[in-house]
């Protein structure tokens, strides 16, 4: 691996996992949270919608996780009291889950974290150096997005 790759490699990992380390270390610091770091980003996932509310199949598409995953997952939460599961009125079979109350306050403690901190990161920045940065994450973005893509792809193709 050349010079680059490998700063880039070891950027994007540190990167990573300090972002992960300091949302649950917040977390932790929070007593009457009780919700794991992954919990809190399927909480994310599910306001999204304004509260309309999100199918299960809607979150596991946008999570790129399992059906049986998102499901343990939002009756995990629904026993916390932070979503509800409501049955369509127009076909039974569908089941929208959206936030409650208490998982409305904490998705906004959650934005508002996330507001802070590009405020901070980007307050030591010159103009050129956030659009520099921007185009930077844009095009790592795409990347992901296409290899991502190519991996669903491929599983559909492969499955019998």
């Amino acid at each position: 691996m050349d010079s680059f790759s490998s700063q880039l490699n070891a950027v994007l990992v540190d990167t990573f996992n300090n972002i992960l380390k300091f949302e649950e270390d917040l977390l932790k610091q929070s007593t009457n949270i009780d919700l794991s770091i992954n919990e809190m980003h399927l909480i994310e996932h599910v306001g999204k919608n304004t509260n309309d509310g999100r199918t299960i199949s809607d979150l596991a598409q946008s999570l790129n996780i399992t059906l049986p995953s998102v499901t343990v997952a939002i009756n995990k939460l629904a026993k916390k009291g932070y979503v509800k599961k409501e049955k369509s009125n127009t076909d039974g079979r569908v089941v929208y889950v959206r936030l409650t109350d208490k998982g409305l306050r904490i998705d906004k403690i959650h934005q508002y974290f996330h507001v802070k901190m590009v405020k901070d990161i980007s307050k030591e920045m010159t103009d050129e150096e956030k659009e520099v940065l921007i185009h930077g994450m844009e095009k790592l973005n795409g990347f992901f997005r296409k290899k991502l893509s190519r991996l669903a792809d491929e599983d559909e193709s492969s499955a019998p």
